[in-house]
């Protein structure tokens, strides 16, 4: 086995040399410089190649069977493809006969990794922000999401940042830190969601016909579910108002979606308000004073 692998790189070193004797009356000194370089070129094609025409593919197929989600996929692909980058840059530095600056390129990077550990700090605690991101899934590619007083559908998760867009259609470079280390609201993280509304209505109206008005407007939306129930409860008494909290379902929900039912069912409940006489009241301020009324023309004196 050994033989025949002496001989095979004893062929491979012929040829190598047959192809630099060749080369050499046309390049002269530079020949070895540009046969190393084309070696080590060759090599990282060759890399390349194999990546997109078999790894790649592969990598698509395991992702496939194991039903990964689309943000778990791009970073775990985009690691391979640093792995399979790397290794195919070492062993062309080898094949090439750059041995010796390998060597002298590993002692600088060892040198040189605790200076850029200090210096990218932030770049760092968001790449690992990032890794607990894609293992904890608080939330997903197309997902709308509440932090900070922002909200927005996200569009893609990086190893540094996500990318929120906002229902303005603005562009949010978020660290991804920043969404680690605080609460984030995922309101389409489960298959349904529950939606609250205050309806105001007069201390004269009747309580159990507006009940009953805001029940009947859910039940006739095709947007509402049917179970779980709308509900109605009383939560206010307010300075000008008697409050009656509405609490429905919708599926499936995305942003448009809640928005939509929601403002299609208070419009119902106003107008069968309207046509049932019952009032939505405004406030209203008393002004009264200790001393008799003067007429504002005798704060100048007499004209």
């Amino acid at each position: 086995m050994s033989g025949a692998g002496g001989a095979g790189g004893t062929a491979d070193a012929g040829g190598v040399v047959a192809i630099a004797g060749t080369l050499e009356p046309y390049l002269g000194p530079l020949t070895g410089l540009v046969v190393d370089a084309a070696i080590f070129l060759a090599v990282v094609v060759a890399t390349y190649v194999l990546y997109k025409v078999l790894i790649g593919p592969l990598l698509r197929r395991v992702f496939d069977r194991q039903g990964l989600d689309e943000h778990a996929r791009r970073p775990l692909q985009k690691i391979v493809a640093f792995l399979v980058l790397f290794a195919g840059v070492t062993v062309a530095f080898g094949a090439a006969g750059y041995q010796g600056f390998l060597r002298s390129l590993a002692t600088i990077a060892a040198a040189a990794t605790l200076a850029i550990g200090f210096a990218l700090q932030d770049v760092i605690k968001n790449f690992v922000a990032g890794v607990f991101i894609y293992t904890d899934k608080p939330f997903r590619i197309g997902d709308w999401i509440e932090w900070q007083g922002n909200s927005g559908v996200v569009e893609d998760i990086s190893f540094r940042v996500t990318r929120v867009r906002t229902f303005d259609n603005e562009l949010l470079t978020v660290p991804n830190h920043t969404l680690t280390s605080d609460v984030v609201k995922n309101p389409v993280a489960k298959k349904t969601l529950r939606l609250k509304f205050v309806f105001g209505i007069d201390y004269e109206d009747d309580v159990d016909k507006a009940t009953d008005i805001i029940v009947e407007e859910a039940e006739r939306s095709d947007a509402i579910l049917d179970d779980p129930a709308p509900s109605v409860r009383l939560t206010e008494l307010a300075d000008s108002y008697v409050g009656l909290q509405s609490r429905i379902w919708i599926d499936d929900p995305s942003r448009a979606d809640f928005v939509k039912a929601r403002a299609d069912y208070v419009k119902a409940v106003k107008q069968r308000f309207d046509e049932e006489d019952i009032s939505i009241p405004f406030p209203q301020r008393t002004v009264s004073g200790r001393n008799e009324w003067t007429d504002p023309s005798s704060f100048g004196g007499e004209s």
